[in-house]
């Protein structure tokens, strides 16, 4: 109160700073925040229902037993047990890694040459453009198309018999073949995003460094294998990784190229055997728990391989 006038005055509060010295957060800051997460939200909704919780629901099943109509009854490690002893879990696990183990060397492989091929052409798109088609192609689609060239009369063998006249081979009836069908299948859908990748890596090295070996008398063969392959490693690393996990994911191209997983189950893999438990046989329980056996073969195959780039990976900035 003033004491000349007699009226009162008042101060406007003032507002305390937040400790530490923090400004506080702008509305339109708030409001970008809230759109994230709007944006993000139908993301995290989608990967709750179709990756969280199935694999939650695998995890439960594995340890129990259910056929999809009667109540659920806990057996424990039971499921694991007859897995494990089952003959044809182990089968499944050779197939899938005898793929495995063909696809991917092969079809990396092919890649790499494909790539080095296409690198100096001008009109590369055209053949990019075709060896790229099988992979934007449904995979049932792929699989139905080689089934008719792949059968005993079809044009694959025919041609087999007319130039090496030998009996026309049965590819998908014989045990020794139709593991040998799936693999070419195989590499042929994946083999165009191999060379997309793989040209990509070959254009991302520098110049300076191919004509630098090239001045210190580098041949052909030496500037691939020693100067192209060390700095092509971590793509090469990055596709074998990937090609490992599709590989043991073999499905789609076994249940349309095979009828019931080919001869003696001679292209049984492992998530065909998990389909046949669990949609065939209506073994839940079994059929989770041999995906969970799945899982830990993909991470034990995974873990030998990041262990083992340590020693062929090689980084450019961290060798310059």
């Amino acid at each position: 109160m003033s004491a000349a006038t007699g009226t009162v005055t008042t101060e406007a509060p003032v507002t305390p700073n937040p400790p530490g010295g923090l400004r506080t957060e702008s509305a339109w800051r708030r409001r970008d925040r809230r759109w994230g997460y709007v944006f993000v939200g139908p993301q995290l909704i989608g990967m709750g229902l179709f990756v969280v919780l199935p694999f939650v629901a695998s995890l439960v099943l594995a340890f129990a037993q259910w056929d999809g109509l009667n109540d659920l009854s806990w057996v424990g490690f039971d499921n694991f047990r007859t897995e494990l002893a089952d003959p044809l879990l182990g089968r499944s696990i050779i197939n899938t890694l005898l793929i495995a183990l063909i696809t991917v060397p092969v079809g990396l492989g092919l890649a790499v040459v494909i790539a080095v091929a296409l690198e100096k052409l001008k009109t590369r798109t055209l053949y990019l453009v075709l060896v790229f088609a099988p992979v934007v192609t449904s995979s049932v689609a792929v699989a139905m198309i080689w089934q008719q060239l792949f059968r005993k009369d079809g044009v694959l063998s025919g041609f087999i018999h007319d130039v090496f006249h030998v009996p026309a081979p049965d590819w998908l009836g014989d045990p020794h073949l139709a593991l040998i069908a799936v693999c070419i299948v195989s590499i042929w859908s994946s083999l165009g995003l191999n060379v997309i990748i793989f040209l990509a890596g070959l254009q991302n090295i520098s110049p300076s460094v191919i004509e630098a070996a090239r001045i210190d008398g580098a041949g052909a063969l030496t500037l691939f294998f020693r100067i192209r392959m060390p700095l092509l490693s971590p793509i090469v690393f990055f596709s074998t990784v990937i090609a490992f996990i599709s590989s043991l994911q073999t499905f789609d191209t076994v249940f349309i190229l095979t009828a019931n997983a080919g001869p003696d189950n001679a292209t049984r893999t492992i998530v065909y055997h998990i389909y046949d438990l669990g949609f065939g046989k209506f073994q839940f329980g079994p059929a989770s728990a041999a995906s969970i056996i799945l899982l830990v073969l993909t991470l034990v195959i995974t873990g030998i391989q990041f262990t083992a780039q340590k020693k062929f990976v090689h980084y450019e900035d961290a060798d310059a």
